[in-house]
């Protein structure tokens, strides 16, 4: 069987590589796409670099919106000419959709969309409009099926990939061990992000270090950023420490070992849940974009433990929200009582499939049966 799959940025490349693993242990399979290395590990030769898709919010996406346009045009024009048995696109929505609704413009290709846009968090309308060029979606949390259902599309919950993540052993964690709290600090992967974040979680830090003299910062960092954090962390009130390693057993060790941990929005929460440790929220995005997703957003909540937990425990601290003083009062509160999370966080990973089956498996299980079904639903 042919499957092209399409994922724009590295969590996709994540998911896209567990499905074409979990594709491979099942039926004999081509691939063809745009992928990261971990696709490409996994047999894809990608047509161009996935990176030049990993743009996020409103106004980021407007001075790329021209290449991205004729990279859409590109994607689509490469599956009809390929025909694939099943075009598999991975989030990156704004992008994936757009390939998915020319090819369904033009042919009967099955479409696949590997992680149900966030329908429930703000523009519901997507879900009818999807439903137009997209078969069968694959959900991350359980509760997206029905309303996927509900627009016409067959949807599968098939797991989230944070439940197969290694968790560190004892002696990992002790590598972290100290006299004093060890706080974990997470400004984000984007460069947008860092430059937003890292002063105020600065301020934060000499916050939390006055109440806490021995306390410990630590930021784990990914190599595209270093550089950016660590010119930031400079001008830090505190002494910290950016760590920037492809070593998987120290990360873990570190986030299994922290006391607290301060992090952006994003799937970082649900990361720190499987590792128990307790954290604080907190997220700023442009001036538009910030203007533009409050007047839309449907929640009251954005972070993941206390949506798929159905809490709030987690507190969290959004756009104009996202100030110093209350962080760090916040963080400090953490700190005396960090039992209060530790039962969401636990809900959390079994709702998402914790001791189930793996996400791939089952995500590459739920495309095939959809071949065989057809139809929608």
């Amino acid at each position: 069987m042919r499957f092209f799959v399409i994922a724009g940025e590295a969590s996709g490349d994540k998911l896209g590589a567990a499905l074409m693993a979990g594709l491979k242990s099942l039926t004999d399979v081509t691939f063809d796409g745009v992928g990261g290395p971990l696709m490409q590990a996994e047999g894809l030769e990608s047509r161009f670099p996935m990176d030049e898709l990993s743009v996020m919010g409103l106004a980021e996406i407007l001075p790329k919106y021209r290449s991205l346009k004729a990279r859409v045009v590109q994607m689509a024009e490469a599956v009809l000419a390929s025909q694939p048995d099943v075009l598999i696109t991975i989030d990156s929505p704004d992008f994936c959709l757009r390939v998915a609704k020319l090819v369904k413009a033009k042919s009967n290709v099955r479409c696949v969309h590997y992680v149900a846009p966030t329908v429930w968090a703000w523009r519901p309308k997507r879900a009818e409009k999807m439903a137009a060029h997209i078969d069968h979606v694959l959900a991350l949390f359980p509760f997206e099926p029905p309303l996927m259902e509900a627009a016409g599309m067959r949807c599968d919950f098939v797991g989230h990939p944070v439940v197969m993540d290694h968790i560190a052993t004892e002696a990992e964690a002790a590598t972290w061990g100290g006299d004093g709290p060890l706080v974990l600090v997470l400004p984000g992967s984007r460069r947008g992000e860092v430059s937003r974040l890292m002063d105020r979680f600065g301020e934060v830090a000499g916050t939390v270090a006055q109440a806490h003299p021995a306390a410990r910062f630590v930021i784990p960092t990914t190599p595209n950023v270093t550089a950016l954090v660590k010119e930031k962390a400079e001008t830090w009130p505190v002494s910290v420490q950016v760590l920037s390693s492809d070593d998987k057993a120290l990360k873990r060790g570190l986030f299994a070992a922290a006391d607290v941990a301060l992090a952006a929005s994003g799937t970082v929460s649900l990361e720190l849940a499987a590792n128990d440790t307790p954290m604080v929220i907190a997220y700023d995005m442009s001036w538009l974009s910030r203007i533009i997703i409050s007047r839309m957003l449907l929640v009251d909540t954005v972070t993941l433990v206390n949506l798929v937990s159905d809490t709030r425990v987690v507190p969290e601290f959004i756009g104009k929200n996202c100030q110093p003083a209350p962080i760090a009062a916040a963080v400090l509160d953490v700190l005396a009582d960090p039992i209060r999370q530790r039962d969401a966080m636990a809900l959390t990973m079994d709702r998402l499939g914790r001791g189930g089956e793996a996400p791939g498996v089952r995500a590459a299980k739920a495309v095939l049966d959809g071949i065989k079904g057809g139809r929608r639903g």
